[in-house]
């Protein structure tokens, strides 16, 4: 044999044995059971669910502890058009951007979504409830304020300002909260300047959406469900809230706070948020 076909074959085997010390190693760190690296559990996913008239940020206090304390922490994208079709939006997002166990958490309006979207979302542990409306099958926002004492439950024109958007069916108009009302309805406990920040940002709901009913069964019919309720909230006041607590058996913290509950009592919500993600 040659030796230029030697060193080429010397080459070959050299080759093959570095391609086999690397295949092995990572044969065996394949078959390594995943606890053998992390013995401790991974923590579920919380995705937050605004509700009307506010956004995401309002729970930027509550998503900062969270993070701190070692939660992935996601805000859900809640478009206000309609009851059905933000849950179908809420489960998508739920089902594409994350993996694991997931800790759903709503805010007012939002807790309507959460109730439709978990009930095709298996991955959810946990539901929890802020300052909000918890639905059972066949009932709406505007049913569940009727004779509540809600600030709402009044003549539209004397709480909102209509705004028609072109590209939703004509007499379905976005609703805002008066400004000069929205600090006294939803956050009196707030300073005005930061009040009145939040009026002007407010993300408007369609009408229709508050009079969208729950069409399949609630979510937390089978969900373990937390509530959290605002004493001075005048959205939706105590005791309806608690009506719907005991209804869905859930486990309910009060707190001295108005309906924005997420900035005026952080640390409060975080804690029942931590408390629903540890339980098991």
């Amino acid at each position: 044999m040659s030796t230029t076909r030697t060193l080429k074959t010397a080459g070959i085997a050299a080759a093959a044995v570095v391609a086999l010390g690397l295949a092995i190693p990572a044969a065996a760190s394949a078959a390594t059971p995943a606890r053998a690296i992390n013995s401790q559990p991974a923590k579920p996913t919380v995705v937050l669910v605004h509700g009307a008239w506010a956004d995401a940020s309002s729970f930027a206090p509550v998503a900062k502890r969270l993070q701190r304390d070692g939660y992935t922490v996601l805000d859900a994208p809640n478009p206000l058009r309609g009851l059905s079709t933000d849950a179908a939006s809420v489960a998508a997002f739920v089902n594409q951007a994350t993996t694991g166990p997931v800790v759903l958490v709503g805010h007012s309006y939002g807790g309507s979504v959460i109730t439709a979207a978990a009930s095709t979302l298996p991955r959810v542990t946990d539901l929890v409830y802020v300052d909000a409306f918890a639905p059972a099958t066949g009932e709406s926002i505007v049913g569940l304020s009727k004779g509540s004492g809600s600030a709402f439950d009044t003549d539209p024109a004397t709480v909102f300002d209509a705004v028609q958007d072109p590209n939703m069916p004509t007499g379905d108009p976005d609703l805002y909260v008066k400004r000069d009302q929205f600090r006294s309805i939803f956050a009196a406990h707030l300073d005005a300047k930061d009040a009145a920040v939040l009026s002007a940002s407010q993300s408007p709901i369609a009408g229709g959406a508050l009079q969208e009913t729950l069409s399949g069964a609630p979510a937390w019919q089978t969900i373990p469900s937390w509530f959290v309720i605002g004493t001075d909230d005048k959205v939706i006041p105590q005791a309806g809230q608690l009506a719907m607590a005991h209804r869905a058996h859930g486990q309910i913290t009060t707190v001295d706070a108005d309906h924005l509950s997420m900035l005026e009592r952080p640390a409060q919500i975080t804690q029942v948020i931590e408390k629903a993600a540890r339980t098991k």
